[in-house]
């Protein structure tokens, strides 16, 4: 597999599940984070084209007006919203806040913005190790905190973007393992406080065609003394049970199911799509 095979093409409205839910119609919004490209806004599009509302936010604000041109291509614009803002910064946090309750009834998040640093423990950057604990783990927390009244009054959901790492950790990641540990326990949190009036779930995947992947992997291959294939194909998916990895479109779909009535039953639990990467071996 080549860098070329990692390319994904731009998602159509065939493509999108659209789940008979009566509760996805457009006085309900949806909040997204990492709205500005892969998985984010996979979730802004997949959302609308389900009826809701979406406030889609970024700290991209290009990437945000990519995603309106896909609303547009997808004839969904009308129902999605941008606010550009910096995951790291609470007033951003209480801006979209506001943002998202002038748009309607606040009945989901999907807490999806992500970044990554490699680089071994010894010579970590804090820097790096601090942002990524910022925008991942802490960001997810407040916004939940801002719109926990939102949520409760509006048989509310909260979906957190996981990952394997959250189930078992690779060299080189030290701070996006320890904050998808994280995640999968602020989520739990999350149901075990709502009481059912607000549920949670997370979303944990293997290695999916988006940009913050491909972006790593010259870095990974640098790390490790590989070439470029060799990190796809033997480090991406060398224990996975597949040759492909799952697209972002696959994954917004997940958070689409988490949020609605099928998984009314979903609190607290984990939707792991690895190919079993976690749970398998040779």
């Amino acid at each position: 597999m080549s860098m070329t095979a990692l390319s994904v093409p731009p998602i159509e409205r065939e493509d999108v599940h659209e789940f008979d839910d009566d509760r996805f119609h457009p006085g309900r919004v949806c909040v997204v984070t990492g709205g500005a490209s892969g998985i984010g806004r996979a979730v802004v599009l997949a959302a609308a084209v389900n009826g809701l509302t979406v406030l889609a936010t970024d700290v991209d604000e290009a990437g945000l007006a990519e995603t309106i041109e896909h609303a547009e291509r997808l004839a969904v614009a009308d129902r999605v919203e941008t606010v550009a803002a910096d995951l790291e910064d609470d007033a951003a946090l209480e801006a979209i806040t506001d943002a998202a309750r002038e748009r309607g009834n606040v009945s989901y998040l999907a807490n999806v913005a992500g970044l990554q640093h490699v680089a071994p423990l010894e010579s970590f950057p804090l820097s790096a190790y601090d942002r990524i604990q910022r925008v991942m783990l802490r960001a997810p927390f407040v916004l939940t905190r801002h719109l926990w009244e939102d949520l409760e009054a509006n048989d509310g959901c909260v979906g957190n973007m996981a990952s394997v790492h959250g189930h078992y950790v690779t060299s080189d990641k030290v701070a996006y393992n320890t904050v998808k540990f994280g995640i999968r326990g602020l989520t739990q949190s999350i149901a075990a406080e709502g009481d059912g009036d607000v549920r949670a779930f997370s979303v944990s995947t293997g290695y999916v065609k988006t940009p913050l992947v491909t972006e790593q992997i010259p870095e990974t291959a640098a790390q490790r003394g590989l070439e470029v294939d060799e990190v796809i194909e033997d480090v991406m998916l060398g224990q996975a049970r597949t040759g492909e990895m799952m697209t972002p479109l696959e994954v917004a779909n997940l958070f689409l199911f988490g949020f609605s009535g099928l998984a009314s039953h979903l609190n607290g639990g984990d939707l792991l799509f690895d190919d079993g990467m976690t749970l398998t071996y040779e």
